[in-house]
């Protein structure tokens, strides 16, 4: 006898109440054909999305409230306070009560992600500037939910239907960046990228190219020693184990002449080496996802934009993109669903 299966539920960390965070939420959720597939439960406050349902007219978003994942109602959006009292929501504005808000929110959803009572987390925009340093001493979100998930490292991807970039360094000041990159830490990443690739995007066999740090790829060694010494030995050494990584490619010549295209993923060195072009053929569409964990993470590839905040017209479609992705890599995790 066939038992249906209850779909899972993705949980939603609201991030800051102030900041875009509510009203992508909303809209993206709003078309009940985007979570068909999975049941969303809101980590935040009631009184913040009725707030930002009645500023932005959504009369079409419809949520529960549930006060333990017990209650938790598959055929709705559900909502979970984190907090006895909601602060004062104020569009635009950074405020420490925000904060606050934003990591509590964090923290239960993180907490029952690593207790398999969510199957998977995707993370609104935070703003670092006004969370308790005392409470939060990470540098972002990716930092915070690989170490409290217990996992040894993790790599930063950006994905879109026609791209994917991951990055060897990550948060690190642009002067910190040539002495992290060493041999152990591409191959390391290099790694996590091809297994997500397989595992979480289904991919057989799959290729990625790794970019060089200094202009021309060093040029053999005249605009730099990394590529020479660190960079090419890497790859030779993934190579003979076998594995499909080529490169060192020049950064600009290889999105310039659009050879993304050629392979699964593409490996960058820095932050916005790998950012700058991502952002740039995908921002609406993008999506942040930390691989390499043992739980699914993902995030709209944007911030708290303050500056458009409360005034509908922030786009939703990162968001979007970002739930669907879990869902997608969620249901590529199911067994009996590896052949679909």
């Amino acid at each position: 006898m066939n038992v249906k299966k209850q779909r899972p539920i993705l949980g939603i960390s609201i991030g800051d109440i102030n900041g875009v965070g509510i009203e992508v939420t909303l809209k993206a959720l709003a078309d009940n054909r985007v979570f068909k597939s999975f049941t969303p439960l809101i980590y935040g406050h009631g009184k913040a999305l009725t707030f930002y349902r009645k500023l932005l007219n959504l009369d079409d978003f419809n949520f529960t409230q549930i006060r333990s994942l017990e209650e938790i109602n598959h055929r709705k959006v559900n909502v979970i306070n984190v907090a006895e009292d909601c602060p004062e929501v104020i569009p635009g504005v950074e405020t420490v009560e925000a904060g606050k808000m934003a990591l509590e929110a964090l923290k239960a959803a993180v907490n029952d992600l690593k207790d398999g009572k969510i199957q998977g987390l995707v993370t609104a925009p935070l703003n670092k500037n006004n969370l308790n340093s005392e409470d939060f001493k990470f540098i972002g979100h990716t930092e915070y939910i690989t170490q409290v998930v217990g996992a040894r490292d993790s790599l930063m991807m950006m994905v879109d239907e026609t791209l994917r970039v991951g990055l060897v360094t990550g948060h690190l000041p642009l002067a910190e960046v040539s002495k992290a990159i060493t041999k152990e830490r591409i191959q390391q990443k290099a790694n996590i990228f091809l297994k997500s690739l397989e595992q979480d995007f289904g991919i057989n066999k799959p290729k990625i190219a790794i970019l060089g740090l200094n202009p021309h790829a060093g040029e053999d060694g005249l605009l730099g020693e990394e590529e020479e010494k660190v960079i090419k030995p890497a790859i030779k050494e993934l190579k003979d184990q076998n594995k499909y990584v080529f490169g060192p490619y020049p950064a600009d010549g290889f999105f310039g002449m659009m050879h993304q295209k050629k392979f699964d993923g593409v490996l960058a060195m820095y932050h916005d080496q790998g950012l700058i072009p991502f952002k740039s053929i995908a921002f609406s569409s993008g999506v942040n996802f930390t691989a390499g964990l043992p739980v699914i993470r993902t995030s709209p590839d944007h911030g708290t934009a303050y500056n458009i905040a409360g005034k509908n017209i922030a786009d939703e479609g990162s968001m979007r993109a970002a739930l669907l992705l879990a869902a997608d890599i969620i249901y590529q995790h199911e067994p009996e669903h590896s052949d679909a």
